[in-house]
């Protein structure tokens, strides 16, 4: 047997994982505990584990997340009226694949940021392809797509997005231009798309925030039907974790 021309090949084909396996095999000598099957099946095991990992990489990488943060991280005192089943429920993440919108609302430091990053973690982990953005910066960056000619292939690239997570939703007024952008990313993604909004703003105020109230309507009416809802409360974290690493 060859080894090294199968190493060689094992590389040109890009089977890394397998590789990798194959090559620790002789370090270890495990293979002497295996069948010839078992150890096809180990080998393609790894290649198979190394896939899934590389894919999550890159994945988390596309998403921009401005931090990591997982479900298991998340504090549940009973302050935060924080509902461990409802979150429970939405850790497989099928709220993706039926195209729901969740709203996460609550004041400064309360974990909104936290949770819709922890939920589009979850989101990565499984497969999908999730966007973070800041409302402000999404406008700002589709707004000068608009005065290049890009508009349409960048408010394309944002709908094939399985999850949007936009975040800070209500720190500026929607107006002029904002309302129509608004607008277009949210009708290219009602009921096709899920998008998770995270707010200091409580839902009721938010209809202020647009200035043509038609518009408002037909925004609002598109974000908040059927959405599920988080009310975040309690002591902002930041303040209790200042000496932390972490917020949850």
């Amino acid at each position: 047997m060859n080894t090294s021309a199968t190493i060689e090949k094992m590389y040109k084909m890009r089977l890394h994982g397998m590789k990798r396996a194959y090559e620790s095999s002789f370090e270890t000598r495990n293979q002497d505990t295996f069948t010839n099957d078992e150890f096809i099946s180990w080998l393609i095991e790894s290649e198979d584990n190394h896939r899934n990992n590389s894919r999550t990489e890159r994945l988390l990488k596309n998403a921009k997340f401005h931090y990591q943060a997982s479900l298991e991280e998340m504090s549940h005192t009973a302050d935060r009226n924080l509902d461990r089943n409802l979150l429970t429920r939405l850790s497989d993440c099928s709220f993706i694949d039926r195209n729901e919108n969740i709203i996460i609302t609550g004041c400064t430091g309360t974990g909104k940021s936290f949770l819709a990053t922890a939920l589009g973690y979850q989101g990565c982990i499984k497969g999908y392809r999730v966007l973070y953005y800041n409302l402000g910066k999404l406008f700002h960056k589709l707004m000068l797509a608009k005065a290049d000619g890009s508009y349409i292939r960048e408010l394309n690239k944002i709908e094939n997005y399985d999850l949007l997570i936009i975040d800070d939703f209500g720190l500026q007024a929607i107006n002029n231009d904002k309302q129509m952008i608004l607008m277009d990313l949210i009708e290219d993604r009602n009921q096709k798309k899920a998008t998770i909004f995270c707010s200091q703003l409580p839902i009721k105020n938010w209809y202020e925030l647009i200035e043509e109230k038609t518009i408002a309507d037909a925004i609002l009416d598109r974000i908040i039907h059927s959405a599920i809802r988080f009310e975040l409360k309690g002591e902002s974290m930041r303040k209790k974790m200042k000496s932390s690493t972490k917020i949850t």
